[in-house]
């Protein structure tokens, strides 16, 4: 019953997302057909375009492009704060099919891991306790899904799971603005940052100002605010500036 750690990895995203929402935007302003603004769009730079139309708040468009991830490590308390954003797909691992009859894995708080080694390894021992449990119920219950169903009852909020979610560009960025925020419980902030990182590498125009408000203007938590806004911009323009760099270097080697 090992100790887990939040993993995510961007396993679909729509074909070249940034085209496809200047072609939905331009087409919304012209009488040109389809197939003339699709070319217009591939044959030429459409920064400039698209930038204009979200600082416009012409969002909509955002939601043609999609990008499906695969998470792992992560917990039934970070399932429950995720499934809140409803403009999303998910398929999640059922614990009614699936059995942890050879234990399950789980995720340690960092600030239960910080209290030091024996603070974690009373927790470690709790969680193979509730195994214990669990294995009590599965045995005077009837075996397979019918004694999955309720033997599930006593497993952890700590228990992982795994899950496939997909959401549109203009949702993510949404999500992006709740949970990458300071403020947002550390599971899913972990969670938001690596989803960042692979939708910036995919499509940099659509997500380069993704993120807490703070990134964009005032902060929107009033007087909880963490009071990191400039430190959080600096991060995010040095974040922008290495990738630029190393983008470069390998145009530059080929």
């Amino acid at each position: 019953m090992p100790r887990v750690a939040p993993h995510v990895t961007l396993i679909r995203h729509t074909l070249s997302p940034e085209e496809l929402v200047a072609l939905s935007a331009r087409l919304c302003y012209s009488r040109a057909t389809v197939e003339d603004l699709s070319e217009k769009v591939s044959s030429r730079d459409q920064t400039g375009f698209v930038e204009r139309i979200m600082a416009m708040g012409h969002e909509s468009v955002l939601e043609h492009a999609s990008f499906t991830f695969a998470a792992e490590g992560v917990s039934r308390v970070l399932l429950a704060q995720l499934t809140r954003h409803r403009i999303a797909s998910f398929s999640v691992q059922s614990q009614r099919y699936v059995s942890y009859a050879d234990g399950f894995n789980y995720i340690l708080p960092p600030q239960i891991e910080a209290l030091g080694p024996e603070a974690a390894a009373e927790f470690d021992r709790q969680m193979r306790e509730i195994h214990g449990w669990y294995l009590g119920w599965q045995e005077k219950l009837s075996k397979g899904e019918g004694g999955n169903e309720d033997a599930r009852f006593v497993l952890p909020g700590a228990c992982e799971t795994r899950l496939i979610m997909t959401m549109n560009v203009r949702e993510l960025r949404h999500f992006f603005a709740l949970r990458m925020c300071s403020r947002a419980q550390w599971e899913i902030r972990a969670m938001a940052a690596q989803m960042h990182r692979l939708c910036l590498e995919v499509a940099p125009l659509l997500f380069a100002d993704a993120g807490p408000g703070c990134l964009r203007g005032h902060c929107p938590e009033g007087e909880k605010s963490c009071g990191r806004a400039a430190e959080i911009r600096a991060e995010r323009k040095a974040l922008l500036e290495r990738m630029n760099h190393n983008e470069q270097q390998t145009e530059q080697g080929e």
